[in-house]
């Protein structure tokens, strides 16, 4: 299509071309809606819907880890060493525990694996002071 424009005295021609183009966004309508009937009896299934509704709040828990290990239970082997004649070993179980959690949380794993090794690594070193204390 073709507008002529008149500008002063000079007349251009102003071309706009409109393409005929084939449209891919289509609503699709063969696709099954999907019904979920979520049954929440088991600790399993209520963890992982825990999980599943912590995906926006990713780098909090990066940052809980964080906070937790460093703070919390990278000091415990040395206190259980020094004072409660512990095996070096549990520092080497701490140290693995954490490094393992840290690369979970920056490799972008989903969150069910994030927090449940945040919770194993919370029972394995809380396990050692308990059996440090005992024996």
């Amino acid at each position: 299509m073709c507008c002529p424009v008149v500008i002063g005295q000079l007349c251009y021609i102003k071309i706009t071309n409109i393409m005929a183009t084939i449209k891919t966004t289509i609503p699709q309508q063969w696709t099954q809606t999907e019904s979920v009937t979520e049954n929440n009896s088991g600790l399993w299934s209520k963890f992982a819907t825990f999980a599943d509704s912590q995906k926006p709040n990713r780098t909090l828990w990066f940052f809980i880890n964080l906070v937790v290990h460093g703070v919390l239970m990278l000091p415990l082997p040395v206190v259980l060493i020094y004072y409660f004649g512990a095996p070096v070993a549990i520092l080497g179980v701490t140290m693995i525990l954490f490094f393992i959690n840290i690369v979970a949380c920056m490799g972008g794993s989903n969150m069910r694996s994030v927090l449940g090794l945040f919770a194993t690594s919370i029972a394995v070193n809380l396990l050692m002071v308990l059996l440090t204390l005992i024996f």
